[in-house]
């Protein structure tokens, strides 16, 4: 009795949902637009992560310009800047997602005792950006 039940209300109406054929076509063109998305999102977090980079090694590098001028010798390390106030706060190297750096000592021209200090700071991060440039080359 319920099978004959079911099967008249099939012939009187049309079944509802999606055929097979249809989820596929659905699925092939999800896909298809995923394949497209993925990759162009990578490019994009990856071009942020470079443009971030860059800003923060511009950043430091002006800081170190600013305190040499202000205070006539070279700082000792990135944390010298950040108690003096030239940065609010040590920069975060994008491409690593750390706060290291690597902090390049030099002879300190203005220094009368011949000292040392900060005179460039470079990302400590292995490979190379979208233009083939080492990343601890910038």
């Amino acid at each position: 009795m319920i099978g004959s039940f079911a099967r008249q209300k099939v012939k009187g109406k049309r079944q509802k949902g999606f055929s097979l054929l249809e989820l596929m076509i659905a699925m092939f063109i999800m896909i298809i637009l995923l394949s497209i998305a993925v990759p162009t999102y990578e490019r994009s977090v990856r071009q942020a992560r470079e443009t971030v980079l860059k800003e923060n090694l511009w950043q430091m590098r002006r800081a170190i310009d600013q305190y040499t001028a202000d205070k006539g010798k070279l700082p000792q390390n990135i944390d010298s800047l950040v108690e003096a106030n030239y940065l609010r706060e040590k920069p975060i190297d994008p491409v690593l997602e750390k706060t290291e750096w690597d902090e390049v000592q030099g002879d300190d021209a203005n220094s009368s005792e011949g000292g040392q200090g900060l005179k460039d700071v470079r990302s400590l991060a292995d490979g190379v950006d979208s233009n083939d440039v080492p990343f601890n080359k910038y």
